[in-house]
This record gives structure tokens, sequence and C-alpha cells, in this order.
């Protein structure tokens, strides 16, 4: 019997948790400790009523200067427990921003250059491919590659895979047998593949497996003590995961973890937390995982965005793509960031480098049309 979201709520119950330390304690209490033109207690409001109606459930984090303002969990991680500060969210494309600053990491170490062709590494691609793709092309979705997930055949069979190797070697043998979209630099396209092919590039020029690497060169000097690659089956029966509640025609919502892999790749599905997503933040504006030469590189803009659903004056004024993150001016702010999305799986990390801001929302919900309600009002709050 499939457990939906709806029949869980109702055996369990929504929760909602101010995460009341420091100066988030001193928001709820009514103290000041934000600039008077963010109004925190508005957004707080606003996600509250979102969770009333269970429009949302998950955690989120607002950082500022360093210090935590408002944290707030909601709604269930699973039948076992609430969502809480130490849930663990599937970060859907988030993960690419670890994939990159592995890649720039390489790049600072000499091991390898942003003009450097996917052959130089990576054998079996035909030689039209294999020399003229570069890793910059991988790294701003102008290679031409597309969604490994919409690749015929692709998610039956890797539905099957029950270990690592076969995830990474099987989902590298499919793009292999794919054929680009356009020539590298003649278009945009976001592409799972293309970080796919970037996390087998860092496997290759390391000598480490991809999971290896991101865990020794990123999460541990960044101090993410919780966040990891975990299999389907921990997912299954750790309750300090939270399950993908995707939602059905029906208008419930279904626990979807038996539509995910066996584990997360370099384009999707490491797991964290909303705090250890801060620390990344700090870790790499501070240049612990980078030099500022080469964190510069990796935040600046390469590429403009196409434009944008809405468009100005409602949405950005420019964008463009990155070295992993985009970077988006809206309000005269520069947002820099990346979303994630799956069945029952949004999330999203932005830095405001103009005003120090960091937001951090992780979901077990996903939603039609874009980014939740959540996501918008807190860029909206920042912003104004």
């Amino acid at each position: 019997m499939t457990t939906t979201r709806r029949s869980a709520l109702g055996v369990l119950g929504a929760s909602g948790a101010l995460l009341a330390t420091g100066a988030v304690a001193r928001a709820a209490s009514g103290s000041a400790v934000t600039p008077t033109s963010v109004d925190v207690r508005a957004f707080d409001r606003f996600v509250r009523e979102q969770a009333a109606v269970d429009a949302f459930s998950g955690s989120l984090l607002l950082v500022h200067r360093g210090r935590p303002v408002l944290a707030r969990s909601y709604g269930r991680a699973n039948d076992a427990a609430p969502n809480g500060p130490d849930t663990l969210f599937a970060m859907a494309s988030v993960t690419k921003l670890f994939t990159a600053v592995a890649i720039a990491q390489l790049a600072q170490a000499g091991r390898l250059a942003y003009t450097s062709t996917l052959g130089t590494f990576l054998s079996g691609f035909p030689a039209g491919i294999a020399d003229t793709v570069q890793v910059h092309h991988l790294l701003t979705h102008t290679s031409g590659f597309g969604d490994t997930f919409a690749m015929p055949g692709y998610l039956a069979e890797a539905l099957t895979w029950t270990d690592v190797d076969q995830v990474m070697n099987g989902t590298t043998d499919y793009i292999r047998r794919s054929s680009p979209e356009f020539a590298p630099g003649a278009g945009y396209r976001y592409s799972n593949a293309a970080y796919h092919l970037l996390g087998a590039i860092v496997a290759e020029v390391s000598g480490q497996s991809y999971y290896d690497y991101v865990r020794e060169h990123v999460f541990r000097p960044a101090g993410m003590t919780a966040t990891d690659f975990r299999t389907r089956p921990q997912w299954h029966t750790d309750p300090r995961m939270a399950h993908p509640y995707a939602k059905q025609p029906s208008g419930e919502r279904a626990d979807t973890i038996d539509q995910r892999l066996y584990v997360g790749t370099p384009s999707g599905d490491a797991f964290t937390t909303c705090a250890d997503m801060a620390r990344f933040a700090a870790a790499l504006q501070g240049s612990k995982l980078l030099d500022r030469a080469f964190t510069g590189i990796t935040l600046g803009g390469k590429v403009p965005l196409p434009p944008q659903p809405g468009g100005p004056p409602a949405g950005p004024h420019a964008g463009f793509q990155c070295y992993g993150p985009m970077t988006l001016l809206v309000g005269n702010q520069w947002v820099t960031g990346h979303g994630g999305g799956a069945p029952g799986t949004s999330t999203d990390f932005q830095l405001y480098p103009d005003t120090e801001w960091v937001t951090v929302i992780l979901s077990n919900y996903d939603y039609d049309g874009g980014p939740p309600p959540v996501v918008k009002k807190a860029r909206d709050i920042i912003t104004a």
C-alpha cells in the first residue's frame, strides 16, 4: 500500500518548530536582530501560513553576516519523525555546486584547465564530441548534452542498479550513446548529463571516486559533518532522512523514494541540512574551499541566461550562468546560488553578496510551475 502525505499527516500531525538559539530566539521574543529593510517577521508569518495549509513541508535558515536570524521546520520528514534542524534532505540539483567546486579545486591545482576537452579525461566519445566539448561548456550548460532522465530507457534501467559503480558507470555509458543537441557553445540547455560528466572527470583526474573526493575536499574542509551521498536503502530506514512526497493527480502526496536512483550523482541528490549549507556558504565565501581568485572565477557570470518567465519588472533584470551557480540581478542586488527539484523535492540555496545574506530552503514537497512560494518570498523580502 502506498503511504500518502495526507494520510501520514493525519496520523502524525503537522509540526512547526522554531529553532530558538541565539539570534533566532531574540527574533521570536520581538527584539530587533535584522536590518530594518528586511521584514523577517513578515516572512516568518508567510511560512507559517503556508505550512498551516500544508503548502510547505521542510526546513529553512536565514543567515545575515554569518549570524542565524531565522530557522524554521514544518511538516513531517517521514512516518516516524517530524522535520527538524537535523533532518537530512535530498538536495536535487543544488548538488551541482559541490561538483563545480571540485572542478575548480582541480583547476586551481593545475590538474585541468577550463578549456580542457572531454576526450582528455574520458574515453569512448566520438571525436567530434571528445575534441570539442570543453570543461567550460559542461560547467555552463552549453555543451549540447541534455538530461539523462529524458534519455530513452535510462530511468527504467537506472532504477535496477544496486551499487555506486553501477550508477556512475551506467549513467556515463548512457551519455556516451547520446547525441548533443547543438555544437558546443552554440546554445544553452540545462544539463544533468554535463554535470555527471564533470563528476566523472573529477574521479579520473583525482584518482579517487567522485564521492570520496567531495567528502574529503569539499564536505570535510567546509565543516559539513552531516552532508553525504546516501543510498536508497538508507533513505527507506533512516528516520533522519526526509522522504520525498510528490503530488499526485488526485492531490494526494505519495512517498516516491522508489522512483529515485540507488545513490545520487554529481548532478543531484546529495543529502544535507540547512546548517551544513550555511557552513558551505561561509567556507566558499571565506576562501576555505578555493583561493580568492578561483572563488571569483566560480561565482562570476559567464553566459547570459535565456529570458526568464515573468521577465522585468516582475523577474530578474539580468541573469548569468556561472561555473556552477546562476547569478541574477534582482532589485539592484546580485543573487547567486542554485535551486533543485525532483518528484517530492524542492531545494534552494542563495548568496546575497551585496547585503551579506544567505538563505537555505529545503523541502520534501514538489511544486507545480517552478520554485515554491516560500523561496520567492525570501528573495522578495531581501531584495525589496
